[in-house]
């Protein structure tokens, strides 16, 4: 039993051993600066899938490196940012997206925290109401304050 503990933590500490940071071989070219604008505008309100609270631009995960050079190409093949983001969120779903599209399932994500507050202001309201208006506090001369 020890013989089998010991093969795995050294299967374990070699595998940790090789591993090494993820890097981009090689650096994006730009055409120029308004195809590098585009590009950067795209990749900030697109979130990482592997990273799930970085953009794409912010991200050092493989699929980030993936995702800008597929974003990059289908720029270059003359697709719009529209048609772009379509195809990320055809391919992995709404998640994709920094501001998620107004629809019938993201409505409660858009609507939801102002329907919250207004039923909480409301429930305050109510409880101001009901025990509130019971009448002024009488005045006592004895205090001292």
């Amino acid at each position: 039993m020890k013989a089998w503990l010991l093969s795995l933590f050294l299967l374990l500490a070699a595998t940790t051993a090789c591993a090494q940071a993820v890097g981009d071989p090689a650096p994006l070219r730009f055409g120029n600066p308004a195809e590098e604008q585009r590009f950067h505008a795209l990749v900030t309100e697109l979130r990482c899938v592997m990273c799930q609270n970085q953009s794409l631009a912010d991200s050092n995960a493989q699929i980030a490196h993936d995702l800008r050079r597929e974003i990059l190409t289908l720029m270059r093949q003359g697709r719009s940012d529209a048609e772009i983001r379509d195809y990320l969120v055809a391919r992995y779903g709404e998640f994709v997206l920094y501001k998620p599209r107004i629809e019938a399932t993201t409505w409660l994500l858009w609507f939801g925290p102002a329907l919250l507050l207004l039923a909480g202001g409301v429930f305050v309201a109510r409880v101001v109401r009901r025990h509130g208006g019971g009448g002024a506090v009488p005045i006592d001369d004895t205090q001292e304050w």
